[in-house]
C-alpha cells in the first residue's frame, strides 16, 4: 500500500517524510504548550483563555494524528521519541514560566505564527508534487490561522480591559 502512496509523490519522499516529522514534533510541542498553559494561566479573563487553550490543544493533537497517518501512508515512521521533538522542531517550545494571561497568549501567538510559516512552506513544496499531503496541510494551516486570530482577539480584549481600568 505504501508503495502506491509513494509512487504518486513527485518529489523526494524521504525529504517529505522528514518535513512532516518536523511538523509532527511541532504539533506535539504545541499540544503540550497549550495543555500546560491552560493548567497554569493566571490573571484577568483566565477562564476564557483556559477554554481557548484547551480547545486548541485538542486541535493540535488532531493535527499530529493527521501527520502521523500521512507519514505512515508514505512508508515512513512517525518520530518515536519525545526527546527527538526538541531536536527536530521548527517552532520550539516556550516554557510558560510566567503564567500571566498576556504572556501565555504571546507565547502561543508566536507558536501559531511559526506553524503558519512552516505549513505555508510545506504547501509550496507539495502544491505540484503531492496532492494528498497538500490537502492535509491546507486543512491544518487553515486551523492554525484561526488559532492565531482567536488568540490575538483574546489578547486585544485583555488589553482593552486593562486600559479601561487605568
Amino acid at each position: 500500500m505504501a508503495e502506491i502512496g509513494r509512487a504518486i509523490v513527485k518529489m523526494d519522499v524521504d525529504e517529505l517524510i522528514n518535513l512532516l516529522n518536523k511538523a509532527l514534533a511541532d504539533e506535539w510541542l504545541a499540544y503540550y504548550q497549550y495543555w500546560i498553559g491552560a493548567k497554569v494561566v493566571k490573571g484577568p479573563m483566565k477562564d476564557a483563555v483556559i477554554s481557548e487553550l484547551e480547545e486548541h490543544a485538542l486541535e493540535e493533537l488532531a493535527h499530529a494524528d493527521l501527520l502521523a497517518d500521512r507519514i505512515n501512508q508514505l512508508g515512513g515512521t512517525p518520530v518515536l521519541s519525545p526527546d527527538e521533538w526538541a531536536k527536530i522542531t521548527n517552532c520550539g517550545y516556550e516554557i510558560p514560566d510566567d503564567p500571566f494571561v498576556e504572556k501565555i497568549l504571546d507565547q502561543n501567538i508566536k507558536g501559531e505564527q511559526c506553524a503558519i510559516r512552516t505549513y505555508d512552506k510545506i504547501l509550496e513544496i507539495t502544491k505540484d508534487t503531492d496532492p494528498v499531503t497538500y490537502n492535509i496541510v491546507l486543512g491544518i494551516l487553515t486551523e492554525e490561522v484561526e488559532h492565531e486570530e482567536e488568540l490575538a482577539a483574546l489578547k486585544e480584549d485583555l488589553e482593552m480591559m486593562l486600559l479601561k481600568k487605568q
